[in-house]
């Protein structure tokens, strides 16, 4: 695969993303981070139209099993009923519109509304009405009164989407090239994946995109974790920048494929896995190769991949397995939401060994995320100096790394910016405006 050699004319993305193919020049207004206007028409046009990333089927392994949390500002119950089916219900009480379930998560067979005790079950009928005597066909007001379901809800490889727009092309549609890296990742376990319980839930001061774009710059990984670097060449493992590649997979979903940054447990050893999991590792590597062939046990195994779909949802596949899910609250905040993915079934030791190996990389106090969050609240900070700039020159961002190289058709490089730029000429295509406001000459 190939980043795409043809390139859009100049201003055909609208004021707030600006390229010039002949020139090799792509920028983006600074507005775009901290406009709340803009952040406005992402939700109208973007969360309130797509395919969002809820969560993973093993967050709720038993009947009754529920978590709470939102979606493009919306409220949400992710439950399992009583039957063993995936219920998404949107979290208000269809009475008066009240807060339905105020816990994280928990099992329960019914959900009951603290302001007037309407309960429901948790395949959302109305199963309780205080005072039924008031209302003439209650029966039939009942069924009218059940909890409102979100309207699509589909799962790829365990991983939940849902839509708030019932006309959205179908989940595979929407994940398109994407949906075979999800697959390549659940490959990795003979009996599949399971998240760990619990979840890091964080906050950051600054704009959801800069997350993405954190994310798909393989370019910042030396400079920015340079600790994390010299700490894995002090264990005897080499790092390079050769052979990291980026892809476009269409539809603002991006990919980064890196094969010299480090390790992957129970597939690339490095030494700071230590010798039992170095066995464990050629084990596994041979039961890899008889139950999915060499060609695809290579692929599953060999390289790290970091996978963002469109627009919410991060897989760290990397020495450690990661899943991370965006919610901007705000232009200039988002929350963030990451669960831990293991091996169903893999020894203790070694599960221990991959949550110990996460929480020091890309974990919220690892050697990696705290590095990343301060980049990006930096860039947050940073963008209001230009705002209102007397040069409207100064209040755009570069992003032209590679441009040169895409241009001949070459594969792109994950330290070159093809990855962000793809994400941003999807999203331009939704969000941005015809008219440009004044932006001077480069």
């Amino acid at each position: 695969m190939t980043l795409p050699a043809q390139m859009p004319a100049a201003g055909a993305l609208g004021h707030l993303v600006d390229e010039d193919p002949a020139a090799l020049t792509f920028r983006v207004h600074r507005s775009a981070y901290r406009s709340a206007e803009v952040f406005q028409r992402e939700r109208e046009r973007i969360w309130a139209h797509t395919w969002l990333y809820l969560g993973h089927e093993s967050e709720l392994p038993r009947p009754g099993d529920f978590k709470t949390r939102s979606l493009g500002g919306r409220p949400l119950i992710f439950c399992r009923d009583s039957a063993g089916q995936i219920q998404v219900f949107l979290n208000a009480c269809t009475h008066r519109g009240t807060i339905l379930c105020r816990h994280p998560e928990g099992n329960s067979k019914f959900f009951q509304c603290f302001y007037h005790a309407w309960a429901f079950s948790n395949s959302g009928e109305l199963a309780a009405l205080p005072g039924d005597d008031a209302y003439a066909d209650v029966e039939a007001f009942k069924e009218r009164m059940r909890l409102r379901s979100v309207p699509r809800v589909q799962s790829h490889e365990g991983f939940v989407f849902v839509a708030f727009d019932p006309d959205v092309p179908d989940l595979m549609t929407h994940l398109g090239r994407a949906a075979h890296y999800m697959s390549l990742t659940a490959q990795i376990g003979a009996d599949g994946l399971e998240t760990l319980p619990g979840v890091q839930l964080y906050g950051v001061k600054g704009n959801w995109k800069l997350a993405v774009e954190n994310a798909m710059d393989g370019y910042h990984f030396a400079p920015t974790h340079n600790t994390f670097v010299g700490y894995l060449r002090e264990t005897g493992f080499a790092v390079t920048d050769d052979d990291q590649y980026a892809y476009d997979l269409g539809d603002g979903h991006g990919l980064l494929v890196l094969t010299g940054h480090n390790g992957r447990i129970g597939m690339v050893w490095e030494p700071r896995f230590g010798p039992q999991e170095k066995e464990r590792t050629t084990a596994k590597r041979r039961e890899m190769v008889d139950r999915l062939g060499a060609e695809r046990a290579a692929e599953v195994a060999d390289a790290s991949r970091i996978l963002f779909v469109f627009p919410n949802l991060l897989l760290f596949d990397l020495e450690a397995l990661t899943i991370r899910q965006l919610e901007p609250v705000e232009a200039g905040r988002t929350d963030v939401r990451a669960w831990q993915l293991v091996e169903v079934g893999e020894p203790q030791v070694t599960r221990e060994l991959r949550v110990r190996t996460m929480v020091s990389f890309v974990g919220p106090g690892g050697l990696a995320t705290p590095d990343d969050i301060e980049a990006y609240e930096a860039v947050q900070r940073g963008i209001e100096a230009t705002a209102g700039a007397a040069d409207p020159r100064h209040d755009w961002s570069d992003m032209s790394r590679g441009m040169d190289n895409e241009r001949l058709g070459n594969q792109g490089r994950s330290i070159d910016e093809g990855a962000m730029r793809s994400f941003w000429r999807h999203w331009a295509g939704l969000v941005d405006e015809p008219s440009p406001p004044e932006t001077g000459s480069w």
